[in-house]
């Protein structure tokens, strides 16, 4: 069962010396909410067929899992040494996202376990919103089929910013989509929100963003994700009360007086 009642986290890391409060938590989608990574791999590769050397499943997890298409084309032609114009990686980006959208229905994704029901539990306490690499109408998509969309006040895809994660911009973006809906009083600043993410690129862009950021590892072995302020097996094995934690002030240190005796 989650808690639903109302707390306050803090932890004294404003300059002026005001605490913070964890008040949004912000999403990855692919590898933390869809088990989609997979047809992402198989369309990428599928798409590059007669450009070169096929990925690996080891290569594409450590070099383009993270990146969104503009950036996973670019890296790979850099990588192959060859030339990369607007026009062809534009084609490439549609045929990409043409054969996703064709796996996607053909053989369907799901939520991980237990994600639905922690959505709708931090959707009741806390405003959300979706940071993805993926372009925004696999984004609806994905989480339309999941009966997941509803419960984001926002989201910000690949269409929405011009620098792909590990640049903090879909983050940043994320919060200022929060802000922009009037819903409260007084605007969200980055380092009151929590994020959840799969790679090592998105923790870095949560936090370059100033954010507090969990890494689940569905995508990558737990100690790759090291750099996480925690880091869970998945959302299934991940409780509100952990992420809250994250916004309390660290423990004292009680040092042995100089007079105590061994």
């Amino acid at each position: 069962m989650f808690k639903t009642h109302l707390k306050l986290y803090r932890s004294p890391v404003y300059p002026n010396g005001m605490d913070v409060v964890l008040r949004a938590i912000i999403f990855d989608l692919d590898g933390v909410l869809i088990d989609s990574e997979p047809l992402h791999f198989a369309a990428f590769n599928k798409a590059l067929q007669g450009e070169g050397s096929p990925l690996s499943d080891e290569v594409y997890k450590e070099n383009y899992l993270a990146l969104d298409d503009k950036g996973a084309f670019a890296r790979y032609f850099e990588d192959e040494r060859k030339p990369l114009d607007l026009e062809k990686l534009n084609n490439l980006m549609k045929i990409k996202s043409e054969i996703y959208l064709n796996l996607v229905r053909s053989e369907g994704v799901l939520p991980y376990p237990s994600v639905p029901e922690f959505v709708r539990a931090v959707a009741a306490r806390y405003p959300l919103a979706v940071a993805t690499g993926s372009r925004r109408h696999e984004a609806e998509l994905l989480l339309e089929s999941a009966g997941l969309r509803p419960f984001f006040e926002g989201l910000v895809t690949s269409d929405d910013v011009k620098n792909g994660k590990p640049n903090p911009e879909s983050y940043l973006k994320a919060v200022e989509l929060l802000n922009s809906s009037g819903k409260r009083p007084t605007a969200i600043k980055p380092e009151e929100c929590a994020v959840i993410e799969d790679s090592k690129q998105g923790i870095a862009s949560a936090q370059s963003a100033g954010m507090k950021c969990v890494g689940v590892s569905t995508s990558y072995p737990a100690f790759e994700l090291s750099s996480a302020d925690l880091v869970v097996s998945g959302i299934a094995s991940l409780r509100i009360s952990q992420v809250e934690d994250l916004f309390l002030p660290p423990k004292p240190l009680h040092l042995p007086s100089p007079h105590s005796q061994n």
